[in-house]
């Protein structure tokens, strides 16, 4: 089923509309007919089922009618078990916009840009609050079905990135928390299976994995994650460019997520 992030509720007849640049998307990108079902994600984060049940290409306008209670084929319920941040060493803009799409659609809960010591010049610039950025994130969460409501903050130190981390895994506790960085040398280095099997046993609350820029990251910035309480990765594989490796990033981590719920389940 696809997905579409609303602005507005539904009214109290329980139909919406969508016109102007959604109302393309609609018609011309997913290419939606009359009967098809759409999930809905109204402001706050509910998530409702609906059809489309009218499409006035004279107005410019379709009608959503909200049909709680249905279920749709192909309706992604994922919605991450294991709240999930990304520490974006902030790229050069066209690379920036695709490592927030594929986190996006990879249920990212949090992007955090980071002015590092390699970033390339003028990523400082990059306003990663604009409007491209909103949609970027509300067409992949569309394109994905996406339930995880993912944001990206503004750019900041990494003293500053990790300060929030820290604020923010203290509500949880030490023991349900997972810190990691990938880094292109082996030396100090873990698999991600390894950093997991160091990592005290139970249930991941929240996850955070770091990703440097096109030149990587300095050894003082490695030095001050794992100082901070963070895992260091390397993977034995080819080169890679820091949008893959933030999107393989993403996959391992969740894969390892995944095997520690099932092992948990196993346990109970």
């Amino acid at each position: 089923m696809r997905q579409y992030v609303s602005a507005k509720p539904f009214d109290g007849a329980g139909l919406l509309e969508v016109v102007g640049k959604d109302f393309r998307y609609f018609k011309n990108v997913l290419r939606l007919r009359v009967g098809d079902m759409v999930r809905v994600c109204e402001p706050g984060g509910s998530s409702v089922n609906s059809t489309l049940c009218a499409l006035d290409e004279r107005a410019k306008k379709i009608v959503l009618q909200r049909c709680d209670g249905m279920d749709g084929e192909n309706q992604s319920d994922y919605s991450g078990r294991t709240e999930i941040w990304l520490f974006m060493f902030a790229p050069k803009p066209s690379r920036a916009e695709i490592i927030v799409r594929q986190a996006t659609e990879c249920g990212v809960f949090r992007i955090i840009p980071v002015q590092s010591d390699f970033s390339s010049s003028g990523s400082e610039k990059i306003n990663f609050k604009s409007e491209r950025f909103s949609r970027i994130i509300k067409e992949a969460r569309q394109q994905s079905g996406s339930l995880v409501q993912t944001e990206v903050g503004e750019c900041v130190s990494l003293e500053r990135a990790v300060s929030l981390w820290r604020d923010e895994t203290e509500k949880v506790g030490a023991e349900s928390v997972f810190s990691a960085v990938l880094y292109e040398r082996n030396e100090q280095s873990v698999t991600m299976r390894g950093a997991f099997n160091r990592k005290k046993k139970g249930p991941v609350k929240k996850a955070c994995i770091a990703c440097g820029s096109e030149g990587g990251i300095s050894p003082n910035e490695i030095a001050f994650l794992k100082a901070s309480g963070f895992e260091i990765i390397h993977f034995d594989t080819n080169i890679l460019r820091c949008e893959t490796a933030c999107l393989y990033g993403i996959a391992v981590l969740q894969a390892e997520l995944t095997e520690v719920e099932r092992e948990e389940n196993e346990q109970n």
